[in-house]
């Protein structure tokens, strides 16, 4: 998180107390970012607007830069300019689909979730940051390199945010239920599944001082225990990963991130793996 250099915020004018543009003053106050404005707009001209709050904010101390643009859709529109601007974040507000129109059409934020190659920070609520839990979210039980790598960027991310915002850092694992039909003993009994999670634990614990207070391994499934327990714990930040499952199994199963967009109260930070964020950048190039 300390390392971004840019942020790209995409701003609503319709909407007058801009969310996103409050999260990333905080984040850029501290670590300096530029600020990369996008309306995403093709029938209003929101010139004198963008230009107006780029004066503000820059008369607040803030490096600012703006545009308007439209290209095929919105996400379509944020993953370019993102790509383009080389923003490291991307922070957007979310604002819930109508149930129905989500059964027949993928939301455009599930869109972006899924094929954007830089972190997505989705901002849901007012409440303040500061001296709230941030909630990492990883699945240990997947102990492949790809998902040790996502696991160890998440628990940084989160332990990064808690930092920014004097915030505490809680983790938490789901693990499947017992089954005495398991080939591996291990998982016939709650509390040896539990010892082997705790176990794989231990690295970030230590790395990122997590007591085992702040250690949360639950049974059950993930898109269901998430947002149970960062509304327990009042979280103010989710950090999750995503393996961006695309095609047609995406569409089938559905990725624990979007899953869980409307369902998690406070704000979502989405991260994929390195070499997804590189097969994703290769998409994009070839648009």
């Amino acid at each position: 998180m300390q390392a971004i250099r840019s942020i790209l915020v995409v701003i609503d004018p319709k909407h007058a107390e801009d969310l996103a543009l409050k999260r990333a003053k905080l984040i850029a106050g501290v670590t300096q970012s530029h600020l990369h404005l996008l309306v995403c707009d093709k029938k209003s001209d929101h010139t004198s607007y963008l230009r107006d709050l780029s004066g503000l904010l820059t008369s607040e101390g803030f490096s600012i830069s703006s545009q308007q643009a439209w290209e095929e859709s919105e996400h379509q529109t944020i993953i370019n300019v993102q790509q383009a601007e080389g923003c490291g974040l991307v922070i957007k507000q979310h604002f819930p689909d109508n149930p129905l129109k989500k059964a027949i059409l993928t939301p455009n934020d599930w869109k972006l979730l899924r094929y954007c190659p830089a972190p997505v920070l989705m901002v849901k609520s007012y409440k303040p940051w500061a001296g709230s839990v941030i909630l990492a979210a990883v699945d240990v039980g997947n102990g492949d390199s790809e998902h040790r790598t996502l696991h160890t960027s998440i628990v940084s991310h989160g332990y990064d945010i808690a930092t920014l915002a004097k915030a505490e850092l809680h983790v938490i694992t789901a693990h499947p239920a017992p089954m005495l039909s398991a080939a591996d003993p291990t998982f016939q009994l709650k509390e040896t599944i539990q010892a082997r999670y705790r176990e794989q634990c231990k690295a970030f614990q230590v790395e990122y001082d997590i007591s085992d207070a702040h250690l949360h391994i639950v049974e059950g499934p993930a898109d269901a225990l998430i947002p149970h327990k960062a509304r327990e714990l009042k979280a103010g930040v989710t950090v999750i990963g995503t393996v961006a499952r695309t095609g047609l199994s995406g569409a089938l199963i559905g990725n624990t991130a979007e899953v869980i967009l409307d369902s998690v109260e406070g704000d979502i930070l989405v991260l994929k793996p390195d070499d997804i964020i590189a097969h994703l950048e290769d998409l994009v190039s070839q648009h």
